[in-house]
């Protein structure tokens, strides 16, 4: 086993954060079980009290004994889809705090199939707290570098692997109230869901638990972002002048200096995207144009993102 894994997973056990690759995003990890560790995860992200955190693990049995029940179609999905893209909100149990579900009767719940992640989590042996390694609301890292441009010396190792393969954060679903409910799109479809469920998957309506990923504003960069329609591209680069970057699916316009190309399949402009929007952002323009994405189902997790980060 690489020796970084084993002192990774020492770090946890003596209350430490460590950042390590899962297949979405990295993620920011804390011992889900200590208060004290989690508070400071809390207050190295910035992030609000009670929002809560998805709590990690390495297989099935262990994370099903963090919610106290576990209905057939949780089963099923998990079946399917563990290890990986998807995030599972369930009743709590005991064993799941106030501290990593802010305050709610439900727990996320995930098994990331990374390699790495794997690795640490089963050498940890417990639940592992991990939203993504970086500042509240901002954009999520993809690469170790990102979590360094964040997070300088504030935690406590950084584990290595490479860039993630789906490259946005992984689908929500909520199983504690009944019908199942899609909080946040993402690798996993609704229609995946749904084909394994044998039923209908709701959209999310006002009431909902509290979730990763849910505020209006999100996954945003420091540079105020713009969705913009294919067909008005062009006009608002006339009418912005050479003060933008753009991301886009088009040949880059000599008008720009900061120009990005983005692939126009899916999952390949997922995988790319916050890397790209990292990059546009460093930029120093005083805008950032986004070509919008089609209006089909497998856009859907790229057009929720993208919404968040021009809110």
């Amino acid at each position: 086993m690489n020796p970084d894994v084993r002192r990774a997973a020492e770090i946890l056990r003596a209350g430490g954060l460590v950042a390590f690759p899962t297949e979405t995003v990295y993620g920011l990890g804390a011992d889900a079980s200590s208060a004290a560790a989690v508070a400071r995860l809390y207050a190295v992200k910035s992030r609000p009290a009670d929002h809560p955190v998805i709590v990690h693990f390495a297989d099935t049995a262990p994370a099903f004994e963090w919610a106290r029940e576990v209905p057939a179609g949780a089963q099923a999905l998990a079946a399917r889809y563990w290890p990986g893209p998807l995030t599972m909100i369930l009743k709590r149990s005991v064993k799941a705090q106030d501290f990593v579900t802010g305050g709610q009767d439900s727990v996320g719940l995930r098994l990331p199939s990374h390699p790495v992640a794997q690795q640490l989590l089963r050498k940890f042996g417990a639940g592992v707290a991990a939203p993504s390694a970086n500042l509240f609301g901002n954009l999520s890292p993809t690469t170790g570098q990102h979590v360094r441009d964040d997070f300088s010396r504030q935690i406590d190792l950084i584990l290595e692997g490479g860039s993630s393969e789906v490259g946005i954060e992984s689908t929500i679903v909520d199983l504690s109230g009944g019908a199942p409910v899609l909080l946040r799109p993402g690798g996993i479809s609704k229609t995946q869901l749904e084909e394994t469920l044998n039923s209908k998957i709701e959209e999310k309506k006002s009431h909902y638990p509290r979730h990763s990923g849910g505020l209006e504003r999100h996954y945003a960069p420091k540079t105020p972002a713009v969705l913009v329609p294919p067909h008005q591209l062009d006009a608002e680069i006339a009418r912005r002048g050479a003060s933008v970057a753009v991301l886009a699916f088009s040949r880059p316009d000599e008008r720009v200096d900061y120009w990005i190309r983005m692939p126009r399949e899916p999952r390949a402009y997922a995988q790319r995207l916050y890397a790209a929007l990292r990059e546009l952002d460093a930029a120093g323009c005083g805008a950032i144009l986004i070509e919008s994405p089609p209006e089909t189902a497998e856009w859907d997790a790229i057009r929720d993102r993208l919404t968040r980060a021009a809110g």
